[in-house]
């Protein structure tokens, strides 16, 4: 295995003790230079693991009886029918030329140690059906097919694994269609795509996250960043929390109860106790049971790890009142209700559970390890802002943003303490759209993941800022701005038709293409957009007076407040003269920007039409367009 991660290093040892180890060179990451491993093992470790699993395991349970990897081979050969049908009557008749061709390739190693996952997982779901028990396994080898050639992106709400062969990546959409999860096969640059989206994804993610290796925590190096990226996603799955059994125990006075958390097939029944605090734990001898109650326990927003007692072979997780009051608002909302009965019941002092309500009530949401940025509005202005003594973690900040890929001056600001005073990091409303931006669009898998961490973050500081309140003013604007953000560049110009109406004529607008491009005049830096449409008008259900022209809206920046306006001039010498090609140019601004231009008519016959910032930023959506205009707000804006 070659890898750059050290959470994969980890996993890996844990299962095959790799103990040959090279260091092939280093790879340049947003953070910072990352050795690149090859690691080896002998193939007597996966022997050993196939003839554990026969005996007592996951193969014993499908009544595989064999001692190596090439007897598993053979053995799914052997059944390889029950493979194909499986598969056909899932994703239909015309995959079955397909998977018979690739059963005469499983004795290539690299083709079978892509197959036999998915293989048996379809060949587990004609056998067994589906349950708690194979739904543990499913998850299991889905999350070791992801961690190894899968993505996991909450930002754009898809779940991807691949493949080097059409016909593999088939196998894994039918052994994913088994559980429920729907997917498309699709070519990308270098393989074959499996992706599940939208509710799929979050499923699939769910599953990953619930069923995979332990988790590893302490050193940030040590966790995976597909994980937290399946936390995110997997946290859009219904999650349902119920309690029920308030008691108060005999031997000690102690109030308890039980909570249930469920997601997605799987539940575990945990502890609450009150006494000095709130208090909530699982434990068990069964590991993977404690494991699991760790990461529902996570969906659920509350982070803890999995410890082991000191005395016995026992696992458990706990979690306090502070803890749980940084969870979802289902948990909180139960939990809250727990220590309401407790009180009428005069099981709990009042004024001692106060203090409990408060906290759970209220939320505290601040996202672990990050600093507490205030996010507020000024005069309408979103202002999100971290401020400290400490001039070393401002720095820190400064250059987390650096490593992101935002700009100092353009996307943040930052003031460091002078005289025993406060400095400060200020996110820019620009730099917020751009992180937003950033977390859909960036380079790499690990920019995207490290902006949509902070855009998240920031808006879960935005809806803690209203205290509750709804509408939430703060929190309605943050979202406004990370929305402008990701639609930068979302669209393509070319081909883009719609029909909407002008001056109560309607109007089909056809765009052919565009560009924009920045000009110096006179020492003003301006932002030249050109659009080539064809413009028709609608007249008894047929399209007539078609004009195909380049239309060119010219922005500067004007007045005290740097306000960016762009002006357009209509031809005189246009088909219909200045009213009709007016009237078709402020179709184009408006089909393609979603808001309808100002048209002003001078004395002198000249007609001008006048567009906005939200005019400019409707433009941002077009790919053709979006860089050009980011770079030039970027370069005008007022420092």
């Amino acid at each position: 295995m070659t890898t750059s991660h050290l959470w994969q290093l980890a996993e890996t040892h844990a299962l095959f003790g790799w103990s040959d180890v090279t260091v092939r060179g280093v790879n340049l990451t947003l953070e910072g230079p990352k050795p690149r491993f090859d690691v080896y093992t002998s193939l007597d470790k996966l022997d050993e693991a196939i003839r554990r699993s026969a005996e007592d395991g996951w193969l014993k349970m499908l009544g595989i009886k064999v001692e190596s990897w090439d007897g598993l081979k053979r053995w799914v050969v052997e059944n390889w029918d029950v493979v194909v049908e499986a598969a056909a009557r899932r994703l239909g008749e015309g995959i079955r030329d397909q998977l018979k061709t690739l059963r005469n390739s499983l004795n290539d190693d690299k083709v079978a140690r892509e197959v036999v996952a998915p293989a048996l997982l379809l060949i587990q779901a004609e056998r067994l059906g589906v349950n708690e028990v194979t739904l543990k396994y499913f998850g299991a080898v889905v999350s070791g097919a992801i961690d190894g050639d899968g993505h996991v992106s909450a930002a754009s709400k898809r779940v991807m694994l691949a493949s080097g062969e059409r016909a593999i990546a088939q196998l894994w959409a039918a052994a994913l269609a088994t559980h429920g999860i729907e997917t498309k096969v699709e070519k990308g640059r270098s393989a074959f795509i499996v992706a599940a989206s939208g509710v799929g994804a979050a499923r699939l993610a769910g599953l990953y996250f619930r069923y995979g290796a332990p988790l590893l925590e302490g050193d940030d190096r040590l966790k995976s960043h597909k994980l937290a990226e399946a936390v995110k996603l997997g946290a859009e799955e219904a999650l349902n929390v119920s309690w029920e059994g308030l008691r108060r125990r005999a031997e000690d006075g102690l109030v308890a109860a039980d909570l249930t958390i469920s997601v997605g097939g799987a539940a575990v029944k945990y502890n609450v106790y009150l006494s000095n605090k709130v208090e909530l734990q699982f434990q068990s001898t069964d590991r993977s049971r404690v494991e699991l109650a760790a990461r529902l326990l996570k969906q659920a927003g509350v982070n803890t790890e999995v410890k082991k007692r000191e005395d016995r072979d026992v696992w458990y997780v706990v979690a306090t009142t502070d803890k749980l009051a940084a969870g979802r608002e289902k948990l909180r909302k139960a939990l809250a209700e727990i220590v309401k009965k407790a009180v009428e019941k005069g099981w709990i002092d009042a004024s001692k559970a106060e203090g409990w309500l408060k906290k759970l009530e209220r939320g505290l949401t601040l996202k672990e390890g990050w600093p507490r940025y205030k996010v507020r509005l000024v005069e309408g202005a979103l202002v999100v802002r971290y401020e400290t003594t400490n001039s070393g973690n401002i720095e820190e900040e400064a250059q987390w943003f650096r490593n992101v890929g935002l700009v100092e001056g353009v996307h943040f600001t930052v003031k460091m303490p002078e005289g025993g005073q406060a400095g400060y990091v200020s996110v820019l409303k620009e730099g917020l759209a751009y992180a937003a931006w950033l977390s859909v669009y960036g380079k790499d898998e690990e920019q995207r993941e490290l902006a949509a961490a902070f855009v998240e973050y920031i808006l879960r500081r935005a809806e803690e800022a209203c205290g509750g309140a709804e509408p939430c003013a703060v929190y309605e604007k943050a979202k406004e701005i990370v929305e402008e953000g990701k639609a930068w560049g979302s669209l393509k110009l070319e081909g883009f038709v719609k029909e909407l109406e002008v001056n109560g004529k309607t109007y089909v607008v056809k765009v052919i293409g565009g560009e924009a491009v920045e000009e110096d005049r006179g020492g003003r830096k301006l932002l030249r957009i050109k659009i080539k449409a064809e413009v028709g008008r609608v007249e008894g259900g047929h399209i007539v007076d078609r004009v195909v022209r380049e239309y060119t809206i010219t922005y500067g920046r004007y007045g005290d407040d740097n306000e960016a306006r762009g002006f357009a001039y209509a031809s005189a010498k246009a088909p219909g003269g200045r009213e009709a090609d007016a009237e078709r140019l402020a179709a184009v601004i408006e089909a393609l920007t979603g808001v309808k231009p100002k048209i002003r008519r001078k004395s002198d016959g000249t007609i001008e039409i006048v567009c906005g910032r939200e005019h400019l930023e409707g433009f941002a959506r077009y790919a053709e367009l979006a860089n050009t205009i980011k770079r030039w707000l970027e370069e005008t804006r007022r420092r």
